[in-house]
């Protein structure tokens, strides 16, 4: 193996923990064995999966199962990949007879966690690949599909969160908060196929645990365990998902949701338009551009799986293949749902001429007086129920960005009636990102082309439905509990943001401070205190150097570099007199106040400045 193999090896498992995805399959162990302890600069992407596979016995590696997918899904270098799994294979004769002898693979390169093993002697320049033991460099950096947050980071991801609070508040909600971790059997099988993305936690003490995936499920098993009959409520925290990571697109393994559920039972149709509103208000909010709130009902989508031929039992697989369809073109899903899900293709083609359906009355009126639909009592309820939603949604003066969309599925299992997804209409390089699923985008994967990672859509930024049944899996004597929620993807309306901000050129202002007390001169350590206290006693927000004697114009740039409005300086002549001197960063006019009218001053002058 040489640089060049090296460098296909980093570009597959930059976006993934091993060649084939999140599991390592034998044509791992077979690249793995091809490494030598030669190669200089070793990319550390590769130095992280070779670490992974050291800790694995030979006996392990020889049992990992094998993998005829041969393709990590990247276009651009799947040929390239191709090519080094069949060189490796030569090297190693071949992967079926390596099967039987991957016992006698000499494991050329020794990364071995618990110690470091002797390799051959490096050459000048060369770079060690290892764990963290003495002589080797520790490689710094975040788990995959992690980030860290700067403070100009830090500070748009508060406002963010600040305006979805104030919409929160605003519909009476309350907050509320669970463990990071459940019972693995409170998260098993409410996912459907998304139930492999489950982080699983060792044994702890007699409890077998797992990651929560999302906050629907535990804030159902938090309002079976208290029995509450009603609650409008918040949530705002962590998730996690063993999923491939996509971070320039805003996804990731470790990621903030923000929910907003209503539980309980009221009046038909009222909480879900409630959470359209919900919706909209908050995109409207975060001024993102125009977006669309696709709708559609599971029971609509039951009926028309029903009426098409599609047996009862594969009702929740050919769903979520219908889900696939905002990524994927008809004619990948309809393979997925003929080759993999064992449909009938003329079952399919039925269910085609539904799911590319949309708009709003009009559709229903058609589906309504539709051959196949007007004796099916779930179709005809279900459309009975979006007709209410329409109408209450024009009453709260936010169905304008409300379209009805027979694609829209919802893969999870727990949905019952009405869903809902949110979606950008526009990314940021203003190309439409509503096109439909032969896009732009499936158009340049087809191609094999990257797409721009500055301007790349990001996916939904919302989503949600009514889940009735889920409160009553958790209750002993199955009593149920009506809910109806939505879920923001902060990370993606982060990265929205985020990148939006670098396309303005706009100078994000971590810091809260107000005033910076500065002094001129020598020995005034204890004036500039003296300052801030008077100054944090009144609530103003204040802060001096930390240095005894600080130089005066470092003072006035670091206010400057910080975005702090005002200065307040004192010197000797000042301390004497009485007054203080209050400059405005942004015009640098200056302004001697006595001392004892400071804090009015300010809380005059503040407001005005901060709004700038």
């Amino acid at each position: 193996m040489d640089c060049k193999d090296l460098a296909v090896l980093d570009a597959v498992l930059s976006s993934q923990a091993f060649i084939f995805g999140s599991e390592a399959t034998f044509a791992d162990s077979l690249v793995y064995s091809a490494l030598t302890d030669k190669l200089p600069n070793t990319p550390a992407n590769v130095v992280r999966w070779a670490q992974h596979m050291a800790a694995l016995s030979p006996q392990q590696r020889q049992a990992l199962p094998q993998n005829t997918n041969l393709a990590c899904g990247q276009t651009q270098i799947d040929g390239k990949l191709s090519l080094l799994l069949q060189k490796t294979s030569i090297d190693g004769h071949s992967i079926s007879e390596n099967s039987r002898n991957a016992s006698s693979i000499p494991p050329t390169l020794s990364l071995s966690p618990k110690k470091c093993l002797k390799a051959s002697p490096a050459r000048p320049g060369q770079k060690s690949i290892g764990s963290n033991c003495k002589g080797t460099k520790l490689i710094l950096k975040t788990p995959k599909g992690t980030r860290d947050y700067h403070p100009p980071e830090m500070t748009v991801r508060r406002k963010v969160f600040d305006k979805i609070l104030d919409v929160f508040h605003m519909h009476g909600a309350v907050e509320i908060e669970t463990p990071v971790f459940e019972l693995k059997e409170v998260l098993t099988g409410k996912y459907g196929e998304d139930s492999k993305l489950i982080y699983d936690l060792e044994d702890q003490g007699g409890e077998i645990l797992s990651l929560r995936y999302d906050l629907t499920v535990p804030f159902a098993r938090y309002v079976a365990q208290n029995r509450i009959g009603n609650i409008s409520r918040y949530h705002i925290a962590r998730v996690y998902r063993r999923d491939n990571p996509a971070m320039t697109k805003g996804r990731y393994r470790e990621f903030y949701q923000c929910d907003f559920d209503i539980a309980g039972s009221y009046d038909q149709m009222l909480p879900d338009a409630e959470c359209v509103q919900v919706i909209h208000q908050v995109l409207s909010s975060l001024d993102l551009g125009d977006f669309v709130i696709k709708v559609n009902h599971r029971k609509l989508l039951d009926g028309v799986f029903g009426a098409c031929g599609v047996p009862s039992d594969k009702f929740r697989p050919i769903c979520s293949a219908v889900d696939k369809l905002d990524k994927s073109p008809w004619s990948e899903v309809r393979r997925e749902m003929v080759d993999e899900k064992g449909l009938e293709a003329d079952v399919a083609d039925r269910i085609g001429e539904y799911v590319k359906l949309n708009g709003k009355q009009d559709m229903l009126d058609a589906l309504k007086s539709d051959e196949r639909l007007k004796n099916n009592e779930d179709a005809q309820a279900a459309i009975k129920e979006l007709e209410l939603l329409l109408h209450y949604t024009s009453l709260l003066e936010c169905d304008a960005s409300l379209l009805l969309d027979m694609s829209l599925a919802r893969g999870l299992d727990y949905y019952t009636g009405v869903i809902y997804e949110a979606i950008l209409k526009e990314n940021q390089n203003g190309e439409d990102a509503d096109s439909g699923p032969t896009s732009k985008k499936i158009k340049k994967k087809q191609e094999g082309e990257e797409e721009d990672e500055e301007g790349g859509a990001v996916g939904s930024v919302a989503g949600g439905g009514r889940y009735d049944n889920l409160v009553g899996m958790f209750d002993a004597k199955k009593r149920t509990v009506p809910c109806v929620g939505v879920s923001f993807g902060i990370e993606r309306l982060f990265t929205i943001q985020e990148r939006k901000i670098r396309q303005q050129g706009i100078k994000i202002r971590s810091s809260c401070t107000s005033v910076l007390v500065v002094g001129a001169g020598k020995g005034m350590l204890e004036p500039r205190l003296a300052l801030c206290a008077l100054l944090h006693k009144s609530g103003i927000r204040a802060e001096t150097s930390r240095k005894m004697n600080p130089k005066f114009l470092g003072q006035l740039q670091h206010a400057e570099e910080h975005g702090i409005p005002v200065v307040v300086g004192v010197g000797e002549s000042e301390v004497q007199e009485g007054v203080v001197n209050v400059r405005c960063t942004a015009t640098r006019q200056e302004t001697q106040v006595p001392r004892v009218q400071l804090v009015a001053h300010l809380q005059q002058l503040l407001p005005t400045l901060e709004k700038l």
